[in-house]
């Protein structure tokens, strides 16, 4: 059974965007590069040929797994999110005890993961660990950089 991936309306859109753009531009942009290099001669000696084989396999290896991706994908509905305990697309609030910092994640795929974004892949140890946990409750989990021990503080669908 293939694995399903889920989504905001958003996250979905900006992947269909990207496997338009690998299927038209990227596919484009490679056939023009092995006709350049087959226009120098000999293919058999032609490093230039192999390279642009090789992005070519490399591209459609990348198209085929957006495809697959895409065509596993749910849409949450965002104000469906209970907010009695975390979960995908929950944002959540919490309070660093190592640092004594509060810092907001939200929960999502991981294809729309982006830290600089604040939004945590469900599958991220930190993701994994804050699963099913309501308001109050304390977890420490571990991550390459040590242990850290973070506190629920809210809860919401923002």
């Amino acid at each position: 059974m293939a694995e399903v991936f889920y989504f905001t309306k958003e996250g979905l859109d900006k992947l269909n965007a990207e496997h338009r753009e690998l299927t038209t531009k990227g596919r484009q942009e490679i056939a023009k590069q092995i006709q350049e290099a087959r226009d120098k001669g000999d293919l058999s000696e032609n490093a230039e040929y192999d390279a642009a084989k090789d992005a070519q396999g490399h591209l459609e290896a990348k198209i085929s797994k957006l495809a697959n991706t895409i065509a596993n994908s749910r849409i949450i509905d965002e104000s469906s999110v209970d907010t009695s305990k975390v979960m995908i697309l929950s944002t959540v609030y919490v309070k660093n005890h190592n640092t004594k910092k509060d810092v907001k994640y939200k929960i999502v795929s991981e294809t729309e993961a982006s830290l600089k974004e604040g939004k945590i892949s469900v599958k991220s140890p930190i993701g994994q660990s804050l699963l099913g946990k309501k308001i109050g409750d304390t977890i420490e989990v571990t991550i390459p950089a040590g242990t850290l021990k973070l506190e629920v503080l809210k809860i919401t669908r923002e």
